[in-house]
């Protein structure tokens, strides 16, 4: 499966806490940004492998101050809809070392895109 993901974003299924990461791609460079309730900033940068499997390194600032890193191992599968699914392995590294599966789902391009706090409505 080739898959561009420039202009692709993901979240955790069914999260209500809005952090949605923006993918942008150069040929087999990956990246993306995110933020969220308990996410201040992240980013994630990696590389695109045949098939759509992405490699990639990740920090993030979370809203307590501390910071983390470690490495993904994403792979897409389709989902019914259309849509991709990546499915994370991923290592943390440091003080809070951990390693996991997670789940990221795309969000629909056809929806609208949420630019200002007031936007996003009441949060539960």
């Amino acid at each position: 499966m080739t898959i561009n993901y420039d202009g692709r974003a993901f979240r955790k299924p069914d999260s209500n806490d809005d952090t949605v990461a923006r993918y942008r791609q150069d040929g087999d460079l990956v990246w993306a940004d995110f933020t969220g309730r308990d996410v201040r900033r992240g980013a994630v940068t990696g590389l695109c492998e045949p098939g759509g499997i992405l490699r990639l390194a990740y920090t993030m600032v979370l809203a307590t101050g501390e910071v983390i890193s470690g490495r993904t191992v994403n792979t897409p599968e389709r989902m019914a809809d259309g849509r991709l699914m990546l499915r994370e392995e991923w290592e943390r590294y440091g003080e809070h070392a951990a390693t996991g599966i997670s789940y990221l789902e795309e969000v629909d391009r056809t929806a609208p895109r949420r630019t200002a706090p007031e936007q996003a409505g009441p949060r539960r």
